[in-house]
């Protein structure tokens, strides 16, 4: 791998439709019920994208450092695998918080200042996950903290910085958007039980055990396709989203079937797929 190749596997790009998807849905949401400033959802995919390769990031450094990375299958880790230095992988971090602050500050200017205090929240979310002295990400909150960010804040926030206001439509479509960015999480998480019980990291996939984070898994594809059908009570075209549901076929089996380790990382494409086309599609039904 070239320097570029290595640096562009660590910002792990098969989670970034968990960062698009969200500023897509939250646009639809202001088409349906006002009006798209197309600017400002512009830098809200900025800060969503900037936002998720720095909690990429973060996490390779704080895994890294904390040798809780040493033996995990999966992509391409920085500094557990010593192709940068842990000084330099905190900085790409910071410097990618360092993007969606500069972003989100342009909203503010232009909106509320509110919205400063949601995105110092929100890194430090981001950092906090798996660093500090006691990340949250080790005792079983992350998926928490993916439904909120990724799923409320980021599909309101979207939202409201063309609408200056959260319509209820936001946080109803919000929901299903949530539950399909903790699914990539679900299915990263299982794919490390083993490594991650040995290191002390007691995720939710860890306390959960194997067949119980399968059964997650599911359940939040399934309570997705749900709360869509939900949107659909008022917005008919949201029932495009049943076009999805082939992509979750494959993954669903995969993970049903007791695969495990390397076996499970072509999930995490699928899962990603999936929340890319189901996104698009909700948001289609939405703004028509």
């Amino acid at each position: 791998m070239t320097k570029r190749e290595k640096w562009v596997a660590g910002a792990r790009p098969r989670t970034l439709p968990a960062a698009v998807v969200p500023v897509v849905v939250g646009t639809a949401v202001a088409a349906a019920v006002g009006h798209v400033i197309w600017w400002r959802s512009a830098l809200a995919l900025v800060v969503s994208l900037s936002l998720q390769v720095g909690v990429n990031y973060a996490n390779d450094y704080s895994d890294g450092i904390r040798g809780t990375d040493t033996s995990r299958v999966g992509p391409v880790r920085l500094v557990a695998g010593a192709l940068a230095e842990p000084s330099s992988v905190k900085r790409a971090a910071w410097l990618s918080f360092g993007i969606a602050a500069l972003a989100g500050l342009a909203l503010a200017l232009v909106t509320s200042p509110w919205l400063l205090l949601v995105g110092a929240l929100s890194v430090a979310a981001a950092w906090f996950y798996t660093g500090g002295p006691r990340p949250y990400g080790y005792v079983g909150f992350g998926e928490l903290f993916v439904f909120v960010f990724f799923g409320l804040v980021a599909v309101a926030g979207t939202a409201y910085v063309s609408l200056d206001r959260v319509p209820n439509l936001a946080i109803l479509a919000a929901i299903p958007v949530g539950l399909l960015s903790v699914s990539l999480l679900v299915v990263n998480n299982l794919r490390d039980i083993p490594s991650d019980a040995e290191s002390g990291k007691r995720t939710l996939a860890v306390r959960l055990g194997a067949g119980g984070t399968r059964i997650l898994y599911v359940a939040c594809l399934i309570a997705a396709f749900g709360a869509a059908m939900a949107i659909a009570a008022e917005h008919r075209l949201a029932l495009l989203v049943l076009a999805s549901a082939v992509l979750a076929v494959r993954p669903v089996r995969i993970v049903l079937s007791g695969a495990t380790g390397g076996s499970l990382i072509p999930v995490l494409e699928m899962t990603g797929r999936l929340v890319l086309v189901f996104g698009v599609l909700l948001a289609a039904g939405i703004a028509w």
